[in-house]
């Protein structure tokens, strides 16, 4: 199947199954407890996105801190933003769906599939290096009054005047 048939296929199915299992589920108990399940479900991924994603910014932080690029910790991150958007989403196939994203072991195996077609890179700032501290004293950016940015030539204390590259 072509990729570009995956999309329109899951945006018009995806609901079609959503109002089949409403219909059944409805049908076997009633219409107030799938309502309420629904609603329990909601409730339910809202708290579990706040608990596995403070936790994920926690481990993102250490990576980040300890000069690594957090690429496995971004992908689990953005299942999680997914799993929440399911869960909040009206509908059982999404609540399965979405509560399989919160299992770690789900995301890690879904990951390593994915992991072979994506590739983190590291963006550097220009003139920055590792281990940059703004404000420190070997800092290459230097902060400039509005009256020290002038090309004037008569300005002596502008740092355009080529004093600094003798």
């Amino acid at each position: 199947m072509r990729p570009g048939l995956l999309i329109p296929l899951a945006l018009l199915g995806i609901p079609i199954l959503e109002i089949a299992v409403f219909i059944q589920v409805g049908d076997l108990i009633g219409v107030f407890p799938t309502l309420a399940m629904i609603f329990v479900t909601a409730v339910i991924g809202t708290a579990l996105l706040r608990h596995q994603g403070f936790s994920l910014l926690a481990r993102i932080r250490s990576e980040t801190e300890a000069g690594r690029i957090p690429g496995a910790e971004l992908g689990h991150g953005a299942m999680i933003l997914v799993a929440g958007v399911l869960l909040l989403t009206p509908g059982f196939v999404t609540d399965a769906i979405g509560f399989l994203l919160f299992v770690p072991a789900f995301r890690s195996a879904i990951w390593r599939g994915v992991a072979r077609h994506v590739v983190v890179m590291e963006m550097g700032a220009a003139g920055r290096h590792p281990g940059h501290r703004p404000g420190h004293p070997q800092d290459p950016v230097v902060d400039l009054d509005e009256e020290e940015w002038s090309r004037k030539p008569g300005n002596p204390d502008t740092p355009w005047n080529g004093k600094h590259l003798n």
